[in-house]
C-alpha cells in the first residue's frame, strides 16, 4: 500500500511563526504514515497534477494573497477529496480578499478582543485573554474532541464570521467589557469541520504561537483533525 501524501503550505505573516509552527507536527504526519512535502507558495495550489495526487493538505499562510489560480485548484481538489486542515490565522485569516476561499473554508477572522486599556503595555500580550474553549454536544461525540473536556487557554481569544455549513466542535464565548462597543455575549466556533463535496475541512482557531500548539488538548484536537480531513480517512 503506498503512503499517503501530504502537503504543507506554509509563508504569509511571520508573527505566526509558520515554519516552526508547522514543523511541530511534520514528525506527526510522518509517523501517521503520510509523505510529506513543504512548499512556501500557495501556488503549488494551481499545479493539478500535484493536486490530484494530495490525500491532505496542512496550511498555514496568514493573510497574504492568493491567485484565481491556485484558489480554483484548492477549491477543486478538496471537492473531488483532498483533505484540507490547518489552525488559527493559517487557515482562518488567509486570502482576506478572495471570497472563494472563505467559502471554502467556512470562517473569516474578525478580531480578537484587548485587555483593559491600563493593562495593555504595547506588545502582542496586549491581545492575550484567559478564556475557555468549551466542546459542544456535537464534539463530546465526535472522533476530533472526543474525551477533552473544556479547556482554558492564555492567548488570542478569536472572534470568527462563519456560517451554517459547519459541524462546530468547541466555541468560545466573548464577555461583555466596559470599554469594548458589543452589548451581550458573543460565542464564536473555535474547532469546526466542514463537507466540501468529497473532501473534509478541519479548522482549529486555537494556535497563536508554538507554544499555544504545544498545549496537550490544542495539540490532541489538530493532530486528530489533520486525520480525520485526510483522504483516505474520508474515502
Amino acid at each position: 500500500m503506498s503512503a499517503r501524501r501530504a502537503l504543507v503550505v506554509r509563508g504569509g505573516w511571520e508573527g505566526h511563526h509558520p515554519v516552526e509552527a508547522t514543523e511541530l507536527f511534520l514528525p506527526f504526519l510522518a509517523e501517521s504514515g503520510f509523505e510529506v512535502r513543504v512548499e512556501e507558495s500557495n501556488e503549488i495550489y494551481a499545479d493539478p497534477d500535484v493536486m490530484a495526487r494530495t490525500d491532505l493538505i496542512v496550511q498555514c499562510v496568514t493573510m497574504s494573497d492568493i491567485s484565481r489560480e491556485a484558489v480554483a485548484g484548492l477549491r477543486a481538489a478538496v471537492e473531488a477529496g483532498t483533505g484540507l486542515a490547518g489552525w488559527h490565522g493559517g487557515i482562518a485569516d488567509s486570502y482576506r480578499a478572495n471570497s472563494d476561499y472563505l467559502q471554502l473554508v467556512g470562517g473569516q477572522f474578525a478580531t480578537h478582543p484587548s485587555k483593559r486599556p491600563e493593562d495593555r503595555t504595547g506588545d502582542a500580550s496586549d491581545n492575550y485573554l484567559t478564556h475557555t474553549i468549551d466542546i459542544t454536544a456535537l464534539g463530546r461525540a465526535h472522533e476530533i474532541t472526543a474525551g477533552i473536556e473544556d479547556f482554558a487557554l492564555d492567548t488570542e481569544q478569536y472572534w470568527v464570521l462563519a456560517d451554517d455549513l459547519n459541524d462546530v466542535l468547541a466555541t468560545t464565548t466573548h464577555p461583555v467589557q466596559p470599554y469594548h462597543p458589543w452589548h451581550r455575549p458573543i460565542t464564536s466556533p473555535a474547532v469546526w469541520t466542514r463537507q466540501w463535496g468529497r473532501g473534509r475541512v478541519f479548522v482549529a482557531t486555537p494556535g497563536h504561537a508554538p507554544d499555544v500548539l504545544r498545549d496537550v488538548n490544542v495539540r490532541t484536537i489538530i493532530e486528530r483533525g489533520i486525520l480525520w480531513a485526510s483522504r483516505t480517512e474520508s474515502a
